[in-house]
Formats: structure tokens, C-alpha cells, sequence
């Protein structure tokens, strides 16, 4: 089976799973694309941008990997031409099946029409990735304030070293949607602006989130190392407060310990009395502490 494949009838759209293919190499040479953009879709991954020729557009979208958990993103690469579009992409992709069905039902033919859409899908399965993350995000939160623990400070930093993967993806994409924006009387209708403004609002929309949830966990990292401070402190006052109890007992046994005639020496109760008096010295020390409110 070929790996160049056209899904819609009535239409130049070629669709192609496995770059390497030599039909990329056979439709670049039909269509006069470029061969370092061919190049471009051979070695991934690449930054999300386009670039204009007089007869075609060349564009590289993220496309959201199938896996929610794995928060990754995929190049899905495009060339628009005037009458025929080329999507490459590496392995099945339902973005392909969507996009299908999306333009059967609008009956869309022409290829800027069907860039937009695919714009437009790619686009909206980021919406997925940003709930994920605000879970994410509020359960990180809640554990923070109750078990600050290490695991939870990995998981911290994981969250938003993917938040910062997230962002340079989406900015990448909002910079090429404001770029074929920006463009007049070219390969894509003027008509279309309505709708690449709203792609655009909407990618505007996922950074602002974005920077949000960075700070959520900006703010949930201090907390935690607030937290881990607080425990600390904690554990050095008790030992503080443990060992100034202690200091007494120590002074009298170092006291009573001397190799000299002291009080007490021959008394038969002498025992007794040492005991209580280090009984009583430890709990005026606890009492004084308690009093100041120290434990």
C-alpha cells in the first residue's frame, strides 16, 4: 500500500505517514517544493513556522501526541499549494480521519479552506492538555500543603518543565497562525481572516493559561519549601527544648559524680533526694517553656 494516500474525493490532497518515503520525493518534484523543506520533514523534530514561495506555503504545526499522559507533541508538516495540499506525518494519525470528516460535512475543496481547518483541529486538542494540567496543577497543590515530601517536589518540577515544553509549542503555533494572518492576496483567502483570528484567540487563550498554571506551581514551590522550613524549625525547637531540659539533669549528676564529701554522700536516702531534685528541675524547666509558649 502507498504511503501517499488521498482521504477526500475532489480534491489534490496527499496525505503521507512515513516521511522517508520516496513519495514525498515524487510529489515535491510534481509540485516544485523545495528540497530543504523536504529535509524539514525528514529530520524532526523542528520549531513550529512557516515559510512563503511564489506557488506554495510550507507550514510546521505541533500536533498533540494520541497519549494525554505523555504530554508531547508531534511535527505534522503541510504544503499548501493553489490547488493541492500535502500533509506528512510520522505514523497514523487521527488528525488525518478528522479533518476528513470535518470538510465532507462543509463540503470544503479548496486547500487554504482545508488548512484552516486542520489549523483549527490542531488547535482545539490542546484544550485536553490544558484540563489535564489543571489537574494536575490543584493536585500538586493539595499534596503540597499536606505531605511535602520529595515526591512531591519531583513531580513539581516535572509539571513544569512540561508547562514550559507546552508553551514554546503553543507560542510557535500562535506565531505561524499570526503569520498567515498578516499575509493579503496571497495563496490563502482573505475570507479566511475571520477564522485564522479565532484559531488565533483561542491559542492566545491556551498561553495565558499556561502562564497561569506556571505560576500556580511558581507559588506551590514556595509553599513547599516553606513547608519543608517550618519542619525543620519544628524539629530544631524540640531538640532545643529536649536538650535544655537535659541540662540540669546533667549539671547534677556531673555534681554528685565528683570524688569529693558532698551532701547527701552518706545519707541512705541520698538517692531519693538527688532524684526528686532532678524530677523537679526538669519539670520547672518544662513549665517555664510552656509558659513562654515555646512548645
Amino acid at each position: 500500500m502507498s504511503s501517499a494516500r488521498q482521504p477526500l474525493s475532489g480534491i489534490q490532497w496527499f496525505d503521507i505517514d512515513d516521511p522517508n518515503s520516496p513519495e514525498l520525493d515524487e510529489l515535491a518534484h510534481r509540485f516544485g517544493y523545495h528540497e530543504l523543506q523536504v529535509e524539514d520533514c525528514r529530520h524532526r523534530p523542528q520549531r513550529a513556522k512557516t515559510e512563503d514561495h511564489e506557488h506554495y506555503l510550507f507550514a510546521v504545526l505541533k500536533h498533540r501526541h494520541h497519549n494525554l499522559s505523555a504530554f508531547q507533541f508531534e511535527d505534522f508538516d503541510v504544503f499548501v499549494g493553489r490547488q493541492e495540499m500535502v500533509t506528512v506525518h510520522q505514523g497514523p494519525s487521527d488528525v488525518v480521519e478528522k479533518l476528513r470528516a470535518s470538510a465532507e460535512q462543509v463540503s470544503a475543496k479548496a486547500p487554504d479552506r482545508l488548512f484552516y481547518m486542520l489549523l483549527d483541529i490542531l488547535v482545539d486538542e490542546y484544550s485536553p492538555v490544558l484540563d489535564k494540567m489543571a489537574e494536575e496543577t490543584a493536585d500538586v497543590e493539595a499534596r503540597v500543603l499536606e505531605h511535602p515530601d520529595p515526591d512531591v517536589l519531583a513531580r513539581l518540577f516535572k509539571l513544569k518543565r512540561y508547562l514550559i515544553e507546552f508553551r514554546r509549542h503553543a507560542g510557535g503555533m500562535r506565531e505561524v497562525v499570526n503569520s498567515v494572518m498578516r499575509r493579503e492576496k496571497g495563496l490563502l483567502s482573505d475570507e479566511l481572516d475571520p477564522y485564522f483570528r479565532d484559531v488565533y484567540d483561542h491559542l492566545i487563550r491556551t498561553t495565558e493559561f499556561i502562564e497561569t498554571y506556571r505560576d500556580l506551581l511558581t507559588g506551590a514551590l514556595d509553599i513547599y519549601l516553606s513547608a519543608v522550613a517550618n519542619r525543620t524549625n519544628e524539629v530544631m525547637k524540640l531538640l532545643t527544648v529536649w536538650g535544655t531540659v537535659a541540662l540540669p539533669l546533667v549539671i547534677i549528676t556531673g555534681f554528685f559524680g565528683m570524688n569529693l564529701q558532698l551532701p547527701w554522700t552518706s545519707n541512705p536516702h541520698g538517692i531519693f533526694y538527688a532524684g526528686g531534685l532532678m524530677a523537679f528541675t526538669t519539670v520547672a524547666v518544662l513549665v517555664y517553656f510552656r509558659g513562654k509558649h515555646w512548645f
